[in-house]
């Protein structure tokens, strides 16, 4: 029964248009505004909930282990970035965590915790690049970087607690048939 709920939810996402356009103009310079750019994009969205369905997944030490990567990184990238450095197939990197992503949480493929790490740092570089290209040119880096972090760990949080109550409603509907 999880397999069967975490299956549909991650379905579910996977018919929402994945093309990456979560990154169109952006106004304001605050905390605010960096932290409802990533909220404001579908493709980001289902990444970082995918990050979180993972990591419950996985369980353990992963339940932080594979988030942290995934913002660590993408504040690395962000800060690539803000500074202009540049990085090509960005969109075609952000589409394919989408898909990647999308897949494993539907596939529910399991995996040692190094390796989800590896792997969600790999997309985080694409996401955390196109926040730091796109932050406003009046933005303050600091407060701008600190609000698509937090909205970031939020989604990761989300997927997370979305992964443990399929987890519990799976585990449950099984004692029930039992």
């Amino acid at each position: 029964m999880h397999r069967t709920a975490l299956r549909i939810v991650a379905a579910s996402l996977g018919f929402v248009p994945t093309i990456a356009f979560a990154h169109p103009g952006h106004d304001g310079a605050s905390l605010v505004s960096g932290f409802l750019h990533p909220l404001g994009g579908v493709d980001h969205i289902i990444a970082m909930v995918a990050v979180g369905l993972l990591a419950a997944r996985l369980g353990g030490r992963a339940l932080w282990l594979v988030p942290a990567s995934f913002v660590a990184t993408m504040a690395a990238a962000g800060l690539a970035g803000m500074a202009g450095v540049g990085l090509p197939y960005v969109e075609t990197g952000i589409a394919l965590s989408v898909v990647v992503l999308g897949l494993i949480a539907v596939l529910g493929v399991a995996m040692p915790v190094a390796v989800a790490m590896g792997l969600v740092a790999f997309f985080a570089v694409f996401h955390g690049y196109a926040h730091g290209i796109e932050m406003p040119e009046t933005a303050s880096g600091l407060a701008y970087g600190a609000g698509f972090v937090a909205a970031t760990a939020l989604l990761h949080g989300i997927g997370i607690g979305l992964g443990l109550a399929i987890g519990r409603f799976g585990h449950s509907a099984v004692r029930r048939a039992a």
